[in-house]
């Protein structure tokens, strides 16, 4: 079993900037990838970001393309998210997620079917 949490979320302005961390703990070493999703009031969960543990591949959601970037700390077991001129179409809970295995592809990087273990989320709140 992964354990994660998630860390970082809170109330920004828009065009402001969050950071939010993911702390991996357990059998960590099963975890191949980890991803952020997110998920809005009354929408279904959209893929922001993904990456494998080996640096090998990085895929980014089209809504967060240049704004957002994500980071790991292999050492510490941690993935962080950097967020950058947020909108208030941002707003939603964000989930962590590690998957066991992994495929470089971006079609599989964005499916939530492929992740085993997910974070309780954390929220972000943009206001205009």
């Amino acid at each position: 079993q992964v354990q994660l949490v998630e860390s970082g979320g809170g109330l920004v302005q828009a065009g402001g900037s969050l950071r939010l961390s993911c702390a991996a703990s357990g059998r960590t070493f099963s975890s191949a990838a980890m991803g952020w999703f997110r998920q809005a009031p009354g929408k279904g969960r959209e893929f922001v970001v993904a990456t494998s543990w080996s640096g090998g591949s990085t895929y980014y959601g089209d809504s967060v393309k240049g704004r957002f970037t994500i980071s790991r700390d292999n050492a510490k077991n941690t993935v962080y998210l950097q967020m950058n001129s947020l909108k208030p179409e941002d707003t939603a809970v964000y989930y962590c997620a590690a998957a066991s295995q992994w495929v470089f592809s971006a079609t599989y990087s964005a499916n939530s079917a492929n992740y085993d273990y997910w974070g309780r989320g954390t929220q972000v709140t943009v206001s205009s």
